[in-house]
């Protein structure tokens, strides 16, 4: 067997090299819009006071959780500024939010084709699992050589590696809605993309909703690797303090990197579960409504006497 060899990595530089030489085009838009969407949603964020981000933040999780986790919110936050490391968690969120999006946008579209064509779950189950298997540092090569450095090589990196749970949880929820109720929609002449907008996605939202948790999280274990990349962030700090073995600011970069994953993580399962929040401001508004609804009403005694005395008598 000496001497044989399949030149595998061969072809997939040739490949990369044929990209890059015939669609440079395409790569050169796709760059300026992601750089765009990322600088502007950082921009967004670093230009309105902080206050009022923390407040935002604090008052979603208030709305979809709890106020004890909107107090954590505002306490971890507060520890992210503290630590001088404000700046560069924006930008991490940004590039998280950002990447976060793009894969939902393929993976939900994904997914439902894929729970509905088992030819199509065939195919797309081994490229999942060459995504999800593939270490990370792996896309970034590609990545670099079509984007140069910069935060978009990062970005398309985070979007793969965290593409794959976003697709299989998707496909997950809509195979495992009741057949039953789809029937019965059937039954009723729904068309299937009725069926698909009103029962089965309905049915797997906490489903999928899990998939987009699980996406997020991919994304900020990605912060470090796109950091590697050169974009800016908690990534690049990490970087940077690896490089000369500051343990002061690998501490306060990942730290910072814990308090945003926690928070995305905590306010994601709470949309999964809305109902399941029984300390949330929604259900807190939603139990003061019905109760208002189920309380009875005064009675009008004039009312009642005028009604009396215009019934006809027997």
């Amino acid at each position: 067997m000496d001497g044989f060899r399949i030149p595998v990595g061969q072809w997939a530089a040739t490949a990369v090299d044929w990209i890059r030489d015939n669609l440079h085009g395409l790569l050169t838009a796709i760059s300026t819009i992601l750089s765009w969407l990322v600088d502007s949603l950082t921009d967004a964020l670093l230009n309105t006071p902080i206050v009022g981000v923390i407040v935002v933040a604090a008052l979603l999780g208030w709305v979809v959780r709890s106020w004890k986790f909107a107090i954590g919110t505002v306490v971890s936050f507060a520890l992210i500024l503290a630590m001088g490391q404000w700046v560069t968690a924006m930008q991490t969120l940004a590039l998280v939010l950002v990447a976060t999006i793009i894969a939902i946008l393929i993976a939900v579209p994904v997914g439902i084709w894929a729970a509905r064509s088992d030819r199509v779950s065939a195919i797309v189950k081994p490229v999942l699992d060459l995504m999800q298997t593939m270490p990370g540092l792996v896309y970034l090569i590609p990545a670099i050589v079509f984007f140069s450095i910069g935060v978009v090589p990062g970005l398309v990196a985070t979007v793969i590696f965290a593409l794959p749970p976003g697709v299989r949880l998707t496909e997950l929820g809509i195979r495992n809605v009741d057949a039953e109720t789809v029937e019965a929609g059937h039954a009723f002449g729904a068309t299937p993309g009725q069926i698909l907008r009103g029962v089965q996605l309905p049915l797997a939202m906490p489903t999928i909703m899990t998939g987009v948790n699980q996406v997020i999280m991919l994304a900020l274990s990605m912060a470090v690797i796109a950091g590697m990349a050169g974009a800016d962030g908690l990534g690049k700090e990490v970087v940077q303090a690896m490089s000369t073995v500051n343990i002061a600011k690998g501490a306060e970069a990942g730290l910072a990197v814990v308090f945003l994953a926690v928070y995305l993580d905590r306010l994601t399962a709470a949309l999964g579960d809305l109902r399941g929040q029984s300390s949330s401001l929604l259900n807190l508004l939603a139990r003061r409504r019905a109760l208002a609804a189920s309380a009875p009403r005064p009675v009008d005694a004039a009312a009642e006497e005028t009604e009396r005395r215009l019934q006809p008598t027997v």
